[in-house]
């Protein structure tokens, strides 16, 4: 399984909508749009597994510099979250 960033999304996308724009290429297993905790207002990316590794790797391919909502996405493998200083 291969988890995926998606940015520059417009702030009106839904995880459905995500979740559509990524079914062509294969079985998505979660779709997590990043909210922002204090207003819960979509931060304006997201991130997609699917269940597959090359159908993740077809999708990044096809869906990277596409335009969604009249927005150029950034979609890219995810790296690994780091941890935060001070936390």
């Amino acid at each position: 399984m291969k988890n995926i960033y998606v940015g520059n999304l417009a702030f009106s996308t839904t995880e459905q909508a995500i979740s559509s724009l990524f079914e062509p290429f294969g079985r998505v297993q979660r779709v997590a749009l990043i909210k922002d905790t204090a207003t819960d207002r979509p931060r304006g990316f997201a991130f997609v597994e699917m269940a597959k590794d090359e159908d993740a790797d077809r999708a990044i391919a096809e869906l990277n510099g596409r335009t969604v909502d009249g927005r150029v996405l950034t979609v890219n493998e995810a790296r690994p979250k780091r941890g935060r200083a001070g936390r």
